[in-house]
């Protein structure tokens, strides 16, 4: 669900025309990190013990902070987005627009429009349960590309695999898994098989783990 970099008005100039995969290779942050950040933020939004809440936080800002990077929450015309950049913007706490040379540097993760962010956590649990099933009905291979795709659905998307549009797989199979992943040359050979046997192991999922 990575959206393309931007900064706002005030500091950061809103920019969201294309995915933020492609975008990715111009910041300064790994793919990974990003990923972790943003499972981070869903998982502090829906926290409801006041140390969970805690933990989550402070995990994010040491990730960040390997990389002398901060965040933000955003409001997006009501839309809340997660805005990744260098801590080197910051001045007392506040975004010098002087500072910035590369708007390309900073990162934005849409929490809300795609997918519903309050259920995040429950669609999350519904992909590793489907992952699940299919590493067992399946094997490791099959299940290793279906975490992949897990991964995708839930960070990228905030929404089921099975819900995933035909481009959103095209886009996984074309784009995220070159740039993102490491698949092993067995994993390669049978993605595409993979993502059929991944569908149709969703239809005999409960649909109370949906």
């Amino acid at each position: 669900m990575t959206d393309p970099n931007a900064v706002e008005a005030d500091g950061e100039d809103n920019q969201q025309d294309g995915d933020g995969a492609d975008n990715l290779k111009d910041t300064d942050l790994p793919r990974e990190v990003v990923d972790e950040v943003e499972r981070l933020t869903r998982l502090e939004r829906t926290a409801v013990d006041e140390n969970e809440v805690e933990a989550y936080e402070t995990r994010s800002e040491e990730l960040l902070d390997e990389h002398d990077f901060t965040s933000r929450i955003r409001d997006d015309d009501g839309d809340d987005v997660l805005v990744l950049h260098p801590e080197e913007w910051h001045e007392d706490g506040v975004i010098r627009t002087d500072c910035i040379e590369d708007i390309d540097r900073a990162v934005e993760i849409l929490l809300e429009g795609t997918g519903d962010p309050d259920d995040w956590e429950s669609v999350d649990e519904h992909n590793r349960d489907l992952v699940a099933a299919v590493r067992e009905d399946h094997g490791d291979v099959h299940g290793d590309n279906a975490a992949m795709l897990a991964d995708f659905a839930g960070n990228h998307y905030a929404k089921p695999i099975e819900s995933l549009t035909s481009d959103e797989l095209a886009e996984f199979r074309r784009e995220y898994v070159v740039r993102n992943t490491w698949p092993t040359e067995k994993q390669q050979n049978v993605l595409e098989d993979s993502i059929e046997l991944i569908l149709e192991t969703a239809g005999s999922v409960p649909d109370s783990e949906r």
